[in-house]
C-alpha cells in the first residue's frame, strides 16, 4: 500500500498496513517465503526488517482491505488449511493492530520449498 492510511485520528505512513501483513503472514507455521523467496531474504538482512513484497493491499467502498499474497509455501501442509490460517492470522492482526477490517485475502502459492538437505 503506496498511501497513508488514516484510522481514528491516527495516520499510518505508507507501508505500515503491509509490514503488519508481512509479519503475520512470516509467523504462520508453513509459509517459506513472501514475494520471491531470493529478493525477500536479501531484503530481510539488508534492511533488518521484514520484507513487503508480494503484498498487494488496496481500500474498498466500505472502508476494509483488500489483500491479495504471493507465497513460497513448505512441503507437506494441506494447503487449503494454511491459506485458512494466513488469513485469519492477517485478519487478526489487522484489526487488533490497526483497527481495520479485511473484506478478502486472495492468495496465490508461487512456489512450494523443500527445506535444506
Amino acid at each position: 500500500m503506496t498511501q497513508s492510511q488514516a484510522k481514528d485520528n491516527i495516520t499510518l505512513a505508507p507501508g505500515v498496513i503491509d509490514t503488519i501483513i508481512s509479519i503475520a503472514v512470516s509467523e504462520t507455521e508453513g509459509v517459506s517465503a513472501l514475494g520471491d523467496p531470493v529478493m525477500s531474504g536479501f531484503f530481510t538482512k539488508l534492511a533488518n526488517k521484514p520484507s513487503t513484497s508480494g503484498i498487494e493491499s488496496r481500500r474498498d467502498e466500505e472502508g476494509k482491505l483488500e489483500i491479495t499474497l504471493h507465497l513460497t509455501v513448505e512441503y507437506g501442509y494441506v494447503l487449503p488449511e494454511l491459506a485458512a490460517n494466513i488469513r485469519q492470522a492477517v485478519a487478526d492482526a489487522l484489526l487488533m493492530q490497526v483497527g481495520v477490517e479485511v473484506s478478502f485475502v486472495d492468495i496465490y502459492i508461487d512456489g512450494i520449498s523443500f527445506g535444506q538437505n
